[in-house]
C-alpha cells in the first residue's frame, strides 16, 4: 500500500527521535503509526482512535511493533484520555482530525497541554485545502492554539498542511 504524501510530511514534522513518547490522535488504520514505529528504538508510540475497526486495523498492519512493545493501540475518544494515568508525551500527532479547527478546542487543547512533558509538541496535519479554506484554516487554527496558550511555531503548506505548537510555560 502507498504511503500518502500527507503523512509523510507530517511524520517528518514530528521529528521522532528514537526515544521519544509519542501519542497519535485518529490514528485511523495505522499508516501514520507504521512510519513513527520505523523511527523509534526505545521509544513509544500510543495511538488512540474512536473507532474500533480502525484500531484492530492499525493494531494488525503494526502487530510487530506491538509485539516489541513499541506501539499500544486503543479505541477511546480523546476526552476519555486521563494525563494522571499516563506518562508524558514528547510529541502529539493529530492528522485531518478536525475538532481543532471546526469549534473551539480549549479543552482539547488543555488536555493535549497536560499530556506534553515541558517543550513538547503538538503537530497537525490536513489535507490541501483551497486558496480560501487555507487561509480560514490557518487563521482558525492559529488563534485557536494561541487562545489556549500556545506558542505556534511553523505553518506549512503543498501537499500537506503542517502547523506545528508548543504549550506556553504555565
Amino acid at each position: 500500500m502507498a504511503v500518502p504524501e500527507r503523512l509523510r510530511i507530517a511524520v517528518d514534522a514530528l521529528d521522532v527521535r528514537p526515544r521519544d513518547r509519542i501519542l497519535e490522535i485518529g490514528c485511523g488504520r495505522g499508516v501514520a503509526a507504521a512510519l513513527i514505529c520505523e523511527r523509534l528504538t526505545t521509544g513509544t508510540l500510543v495511538a488512540i482512535d474512536r473507532s474500533e475497526k480502525a484500531i484492530a486495523a492499525a493494531a494488525e498492519r503494526n502487530a510487530d511493533a506491538v509485539a516489541q512493545g513499541k506501539a499500544i493501540f486503543a479505541t477511546t475518544a480523546m476526552e476519555d484520555v486521563h494525563p494522571p494515568t499516563l506518562d508524558p508525551f514528547d510529541k502529539v500527532l493529530a492528522v485531518n482530525v478536525n475538532l481543532f479547527w471546526t469549534k473551539p478546542p480549549a479543552r482539547e487543547l488543555r488536555l493535549i497541554a497536560a499530556l506534553l512533558k515541558p517543550a513538547g509538541r503538538l503537530v497537525l496535519c490536513y489535507d490541501p485545502p483551497g486558496p480560501q479554506q487555507r487561509d480560514r484554516l490557518a487563521d482558525l487554527l492559529d488563534r485557536h492554539l494561541r487562545e489556549a496558550g500556545y506558542t505556534v511555531g511553523s505553518a506549512s503548506e503543498g501537499t500537506a498542511f503542517v502547523v506545528t505548537a508548543t504549550p506556553s510555560a504555565a
